[in-house]
């Protein structure tokens, strides 16, 4: 693969095999939702265990509350668990209520942020005062917004644009679909793009002929029908 040194790779939801394995990476990212999936039982434990295998790279690991003071408790447990921590905090809470007072206060604090399940422009106008001389994190969840029939390329590349000509914030191209969404993160310019171990492991296939591809994949057909002993 031809990684451009324009953007950063982050994994998304690692198990520790693959945290120990997949060494090409840049970053980490989690959520309570990956916490449970890998079977974590108790959230500030499993995250210390966590930052016991990641030392130096970038760990976001999101809070989970849903209003601004267990929010603010939570984040500053968590910011303290390790200085490559990022601290994710949603852009809204569940009712929809924008979280600007809370990162507001967080950064103040001098917090190191991952504002995340950013969909919109008018949701980054909204909190990037505050956090403008930063270097936190706009996680822009591209792979949702194609999800709902939205062009996400087109408003990750308005939201990317904006964020460089107004701060100093980090970018990031997450909910990532398809090998494919980094180059069309770089192609937005995007800092830093999220994915599953299983999506970066498939970036290594870029630079294949589509000739060369085909040939394989009818290769696997033929193996796979010849091993389960098929006939017609």
């Amino acid at each position: 693969m031809k990684k451009s040194k324009k953007i950063k790779l982050y994994m998304d939801g690692p198990n520790f095999e693959q945290i120990r394995n997949i060494k090409n990476v840049d970053g980490y990212t989690f959520n309570p939702s990956l916490f449970k999936k890998l079977g974590a039982k108790d959230y500030i434990s499993f995250a210390k265990s966590i930052l016991s295998e990641i030392k130096e790279k970038p760990v976001s690991i999101e809070v989970f509350a849903d209003d601004e003071n267990e929010c603010l408790k939570q984040a500053l447990i968590t910011s303290e668990l390790g200085k490559n921590v990022y601290v994710k905090i949603p852009i809204t809470y569940t009712n929809g209520s924008t979280t600007l007072k809370l990162i507001e206060k967080l950064v103040k604090k001098n917090i190191n942020l991952n504002i995340t399940a950013i969909f919109t422009l008018n949701q980054i106008k909204e909190i990037l005062n505050p956090l403008k001389l930063t270097n936190n994190i706009l996680s822009i969840f591209s792979g949702r917004i194609y999800d709902i029939g939205l062009d996400a390329k087109k408003i990750f590349k308005d939201i990317s644009t904006y964020v460089h000509s107004n701060s100093k914030c980090q970018t990031l191209w997450a909910s990532s679909r398809m090998p494919y969404d980094y180059i069309s993160a770089e192609e937005s310019h995007a800092d830093i793009i999220t994915m599953p171990p299983e999506m970066i492991m498939k970036l290594k296939k870029f630079g294949k002929t589509s000739e060369e591809y085909s040939r394989e994949t009818v290769k696997t057909f033929f193996s796979d029908a010849k091993s389960s002993g098929y006939k017609i």
